[in-house]
Parts: structure tokens; C-alpha cells; sequence
């Protein structure tokens, strides 16, 4: 599979970041990619949470995945939209952070719901809440495509190994990391743990993230990655806005695994008793 990687700085009006996305689905498919990643809240990013709420729509309505939708049908391209802040449609007032996979043909293939959300005071005085505006998904998600079966995860899952080790144990062979990293957790931790979760189970990890200062104050730690089962990155895309590209190899796979079969020597663990 030929990976296209959008690294963007997504604002705060879905139009804008909407032509942003069918401007990549159209380059991605001019430069002969099969699958198009984009990071986290592509749709908008937005600490202002009336007017992200005022902006939210359902996935029925949501016009930047009917947009991309529709702009992946025309250029015959798989896209992985890494996450858009969707109002659920049943009654809860919380939106729902949500990765869509969208086919060849313009139909959703698989969704995905952020199962862990970040809360935190960091020292740089940033705070985020996202337990205040969305409530947290229950399922992991898998998806059958051309090149492989691809598991979904968006950001903060990624502190998470157990979300990994289910997405593998039930056949992932490539994950999607989406994310809108902050700038201080990205230097210490980005390139560390998804190189740790393409190793520990021999998969290729995709992640497409934000870059730069965006336009609601937030800064975002980009480098969006490629990494193969063996720990080795692809592509490293640094910062700024860019489309890049990495070739996932399906038998290097099978390749990692026949080295280190560490999925086939997983055992259950019972719980520890207490010395007393």
C-alpha cells in the first residue's frame, strides 16, 4: 500500500478545513496513493466549546465527511479521516470523537469512537477536559481493506497497550493513530510509545498528526510518523504542513513475526495475589 499522510493545521471553521481535506484527496490520488490518513479532528479544532458545539452536526449531516465522502469517490481512494467531533443524535449532550474509514466508492467502511479521554493540568498552564465535551467510546474497531486489516485508535489511546494488544490478538496488521499531540507530551513520549506499539506486536503504525500554533491558541507537536514492525520509522514528517508518503509492506509483517512471534506467546495472566 502506498500511505498519503496529512499533516495539517486544522482551524476552527469546518468549510476551511473541508477544502483542506478534498484539496489532499485529490493530490493524494495524483500521486498514485492507495490510502489517505489525516490526523485527529480534521474537521475542527477548537478549545471554544460553544462554538465547537455550535458548529457539531451528526454524521448524517456533518458536511466535511459528506465532502470527503464525496471526494473519495472521485479519485477512487481509500481515506482513513483520522477523527471529527460529531453530535451523537441520541439525546446526549456530549459529542463524540469518531475516526471514519471511507472506501474507494465513498461509503463508510468502519467507525471508531475515542475510548480514552484526556484530562489534564499541564505545567505550560495548558488544561484540557475532554471528558467535559465527549463522552468516551466502548468498542475497538477493526476494518478489513486491500492491503490489510487496520485498527483504530486516535491519540491518547495509544497510552493504552491493552487497546493494542485487541486490536492484534483479532488480526491488525497495520494501526491508525490519528492525533492532535500537545507540544510538551510530544517531545517526551510521541516517538517512544508508537514505536513501542509497532514493536510489541509486529504492526505498522500510522499516525497523522497536527502541526503548528492553530488558530483557537493551541500548539500541536506534528511529526507524524509511519513505523514498521520492527520499530523503524518510515517517515518522520517533522513540523509544518505537508503530504507525505510511506510504502507499507504487507509480508514485512510476517517477516517481523517469524523473528519475534511475540502475539503467539501472549498467556493469559491471572491477578496477582497479596503477600501479606
Amino acid at each position: 500500500m502506498r500511505a498519503a499522510i496529512l499533516q495539517t493545521n486544522t482551524g476552527i471553521d469546518p468549510q476551511a478545513n473541508a477544502a483542506r481535506l478534498i484539496d489532499a484527496v485529490t493530490r493524494a490520488g495524483g500521486e498514485g496513493a492507495d490510502m489517505l490518513f489525516t490526523p485527529e479532528m480534521s474537521g475542527a479544532l477548537d478549545m471554544d466549546r460553544a462554538r465547537l458545539m455550535s458548529h457539531a452536526r451528526t454524521e448524517a449531516e456533518d458536511p466535511v465527511i459528506a465532502a470527503v465522502r464525496d471526494a473519495a469517490a472521485r479519485a477512487g481512494l481509500w481515506v482513513h479521516l483520522g477523527s471529527v467531533a460529531l453530535r451523537a443524535g441520541d439525546g446526549d449532550e456530549r459529542l463524540v470523537n469518531r475516526s471514519l474509514v471511507i472506501d474507494g466508492n465513498g461509503d463508510i467502511r468502519a467507525r471508531y469512537d475515542k475510548i480514552h479521554l484526556f484530562d489534564v493540568d499541564l505545567p505550560s498552564g495548558e488544561r484540557y477536559r475532554e471528558s467535559a465535551t465527549y463522552r468516551p467510546g466502548e468498542n475497538a474497531a477493526l476494518v478489513d481493506t486491500p492491503w490489510g486489516r487496520l485498527g483504530l485508535s486516535i491519540c491518547y489511546d495509544m497510552r493504552f497497550p491493552a487497546l493494542y494488544q485487541q486490536l492484534t490478538d483479532n488480526g491488525a496488521t497495520m494501526i491508525a493513530v490519528p492525533a492532535a499531540f500537545t507540544v510538551p507530551t510530544g517531545r517526551a513520549h510521541w516517538h517512544v510509545l508508537l514505536r513501542a506499539r509497532a514493536i510489541e506486536a509486529g504492526v505498522f503504525v500510522i499516525a497523522a498528526a497536527q502541526s503548528g500554533v492553530h488558530e483557537d491558541g493551541r500548539a500541536t507537536f506534528g511529526h507524524s510518523l509511519v513505523i514498521d514492525p520492527w520499530g523503524e520509522i518510515l517517515l518522520d514528517m517533522g513540523e509544518g504542513a505537508a503530504l507525505g508518503f510511506a510504502d507499507v509492506d504487507a509480508a514485512r509483517v510476517d517477516e517481523v513475526r517469524g523473528r519475534v512471534p511475540a502475539i503467539r506467546h501472549r498467556r493469559p495472566i491471572a491477578a496477582p495475589g497479596l503477600a501479606s
